[in-house]
């Protein structure tokens, strides 16, 4: 296969067939950059900061990893293995797919920088395909193929979306000085003119009356995870009901 052919680095030999062993690996260049990325940001995991980091030549890298594109590939597979997905499916499809999104959850929010990393592409790498089988599995005796691509997508998109407002409400108060609640409070006057303004009741009731903003982050993932769950179980057919037992004939007596 030439280089042309390969679609992605899983494509790739990670070493030539015959030869010396190779004196790094794509696992010790993914980890490198993954700390770099966490210490300083994605942008900083350069091929010649990688190599600095362990002590190699930056031109020698490319020989495992030989573009940008394939280190964002292994980078973020490698971060899905850190989702423990141990003894799933279990049979409890509701509790797989919460400790699922909990642990997709909180993987991003150990590396807030993933939110930075746009792939439409799928990569097929190995940990990606793991999560593919055991999440997936917790439906896959419910519904259909499509039905489960469709109901995971929902699941996903879901927990993406709430991490990556999170993300951005931590760099927002990072980059101003100000948290959620004193943002909030100085945001008071504003919200004062447009209730008063009599034009937008609708806003005005989620002043007054929503709960929802003033739940805790973690009070309102777990609240909009029921939600997106609910839909789910509504999507998944009713079990059928075993049949009902043939009635016994009674045997006439002997004597009849």
């Amino acid at each position: 296969m030439t280089d042309a052919e390969y679609v992605n680095v899983w494509m790739r030999p990670e070493r030539p067939a015959y030869g010396p062993k190779p004196a790094y690996s794509r696992a010790r260049i993914t980890e490198a950059a993954i700390r770099i990325a966490d210490a300083e940001g994605l942008e900083a995991a350069t091929m010649r900061r990688i190599a600095a980091e362990i002590g190699a030549g930056a031109m020698s890298l490319y020989r495992y990893v030989p573009s940008r594109d394939d280190l964002i590939e292994l980078i973020a597979d490698r971060l899905q293995g850190e989702i423990d997905l141990e003894g799933m499916p279990s049979g409890d499809w509701r509790a797989d797919l919460t400790r699922y999104a909990d642990g997709l959850r909180a993987m991003w929010l150990r590396h807030p920088w993933i939110a930075t990393v746009r792939r439409t592409l799928p990569s097929y790498g190995p940990n990606q395909l793991l999560v593919i089988e055991r999440v997936m599995g917790a439906l896959d005796v419910h519904v259909s193929i499509d039905e489960n691509l469709g109901l995971i997508a929902l699941l996903t998109g879901y927990v993406e979306s709430a991490v990556r407002d999170e993300i951005g409400w931590a760099e927002e108060a990072r980059r101003s000085g100000l948290g959620e609640p004193e943002w909030m409070v100085r945001s008071g006057p504003r919200v004062e003119q447009l209730m008063k303004s009599g034009e937008y009741p609708i806003f005005t009731k989620i002043v007054v009356q929503a709960r929802r903003p003033h739940l805790s982050r973690d009070e309102q993932f777990r609240h909009g995870l029921e939600r997106v769950l609910d839909c789910i179980a509504a999507a998944i057919p009713p079990a059928a009901e075993p049949p009902a037992p043939a009635p016994r004939k009674r045997r006439k007596d002997r004597g009849d």
